[in-house]
């Protein structure tokens, strides 16, 4: 399917800038060290460091879940929906401005400054937030944590990709999703005590402030990309790198892998239009289909319509939220356990028609067939095997495959494309979730969630390339071989 759809430069110029001997001797060199990896210790560390950005992350989504009635209340707008969406909401459209820059920002700066750049309207979000009197200024604060949102996860995934040594990549790649499901359980946890203490919610707020701190002091001292710096032409400051992340048996390997890789390629700038209508179109279209797939499983709308099922079924909103907390983590975790065993392309299979057999359960539940607790259960019991099989596959898996199909050019600004397209597809599944719910009722609205699920296996089984246990520079060669 490949050879058919991803160019990365014309034919005749790749065979006079790479031959088949610089291939075969690429992938020669790489079956013998495979008795012989790097240390994966070395890179952990770093790769810990960047997963607060994803903690962080998870952990403003959630946290105006719980707090937002007091924080309505306080502020003058009980009873106002329009305004508490809003408070939800905004943190959204600064996480797409944030995403849309986001290549440029990392390509720029390189990827430890921006996670810092990340950081600091986090901090500043959360302090304003805290602190706001009036509705304006919790938006202000809101639009700037959600700056910081958009900027955190394309940079978290392109650091660890780049950073991490091919037999574990697959592993701390899940440690993003596991990241971010910690946050979001951490934020329903502090939030417990909002009824009972009066202006607990800006404590809420004001405790994000210590890991956006950490994460900006502790990048200083972090490793930088090598295949940024080989990018930028900084050869010796690469090598430095590999070093400390590999250990220095593996530098002349990986510093030979990144020359071989990058021959012809031309320093000109990437541009949108090179991204949307170029060479690259295809590739980059399939990580955009990818994010946009994920998000029209119905997965925002699962959580978003989590509290009432259970409620309906009796169980309380809290402890609604344990289970849907502790059924996304569990998921996670396996997920790490499989992803560089089974490989990213069949977690993702397994993943979406896992989800679609769950939508249907939710739909057979809201049918008039079924009546009483048998429906109630079936609803509870669909809901739980959706986000588990969600967090086995269609969260983590894109975020770490997309940044190791995109060649080595492009890597991050196409990571900045496809992070818009998930920001702007959660918009207005957000947005118009309960309007269609309204309109179309449970059971058809379920079924079209289960058919995009179905339509994501299609495209997965079509078009998605398997990366497990190679290195960056071996996937993009195999790609320009398959032309």
């Amino acid at each position: 399917m490949w050879s058919h759809t991803y160019q990365r430069i014309p034919p005749k110029e790749n065979l006079n800038q790479m031959d088949v001997e610089d291939v075969s001797a690429l992938l020669q060199s790489s079956v013998e060290e495979e008795s012989s990896n790097p240390p994966w210790r070395l890179s952990l560390p770093y790769v810990l460091v960047a997963t607060i950005s994803s903690f962080l992350f998870g952990y403003h989504l959630g946290v105006v879940n719980e707090p937002l009635e007091s924080i309505s209340s306080d502020l003058g707008f009980s009873g106002d929906t329009l305004a508490e969406g809003l408070v939800v909401s905004t943190c959204l459209a600064g996480a797409f401005v944030g995403s849309l820059f986001s290549g440029w920002i990392a390509d720029g700066l390189g990827r430890r400054r921006a996670f810092q750049l990340c950081a600091l309207p986090m901090i500043l979000g959360a302090f304003v937030s805290a602190k706001s009197k009036t509705l304006t200024g919790m938006l202000l604060g809101r639009i700037l944590v959600g700056t910081g949102m958009g900027l955190g996860p394309p940079v978290a995934s392109l650091y660890v990709t780049e950073i991490s040594p091919a037999f574990v990549r697959g592993t701390y790649g899940s440690f993003i999703q596991i990241a971010t499901c910690l946050g979001l359980m951490g934020s329903l946890l502090v939030g417990i005590p909002v009824k009972e203490i009066t202006g607990w919610w800006r404590v809420c707020f004001l405790l994000s402030i210590i890991p956006a701190t950490i994460l900006c002091l502790c990048m200083s001292f972090c490793a930088e990309s090598p295949h940024w710096l080989y990018k930028r032409g900084r050869i010796t400051e690469a090598e430095a790198e590999f070093e400390r992340l590999l250990g220095a048996s593996h530098v002349k390997s990986a510093v030979a892998e990144l020359s071989k890789s990058d021959r012809g390629d031309d320093s000109d700038s990437v541009t949108i239009s090179e991204l949307l209508h170029g060479r690259h179109f295809r590739v980059v279209f399939i990580g955009s289909a990818l994010f946009a797939l994920q998000q029209l499983s119905g997965i925002n709308a699962v959580f978003y319509f989590s509290s009432a099922v259970f409620r309906s079924a009796g169980v309380p909103s809290g402890l609604a939220n344990v289970f849907i907390g502790v059924a996304n983590l569990s998921g996670s975790i396996v997920a790490m356990a499989l992803m560089d065993k089974l490989g990213r392309r069949v977690l993702l299979l397994w993943s979406f028609f896992g989800m679609a057999m769950s939508m249907l359960l939710q739909v057979a539940s809201a049918s008039s067939y079924l009546k009483g607790s048998g429906a109630l259960y079936l609803s509870v019991g669909g809901m739980l095997m959706f986000v588990l099989t969600f967090a086995l596959g269609a969260g983590p898996v894109p975020g770490l495959l997309l940044p190791e199909i995109f060649p080595g050019r492009i890597r991050a600004k196409a990571m900045a494309v496809c992070m818009s397209v998930h920001w702007v597809i959660n918009f207005f599944v957000g947005l118009l979730f309960l309007r269609l719910l309204e309109l179309l009722g449970p059971s058809i609205l379920y079924s079209i969630f289960a058919a995009f699920c179905l339509l994501a296996v299609i495209f997965v089984k079509r078009n998605v390339m398997e990366t497990k246990g190679k290195s960056l520079q071996e996937i993009e060669i195999a790609l320009l071989s398959q032309m």
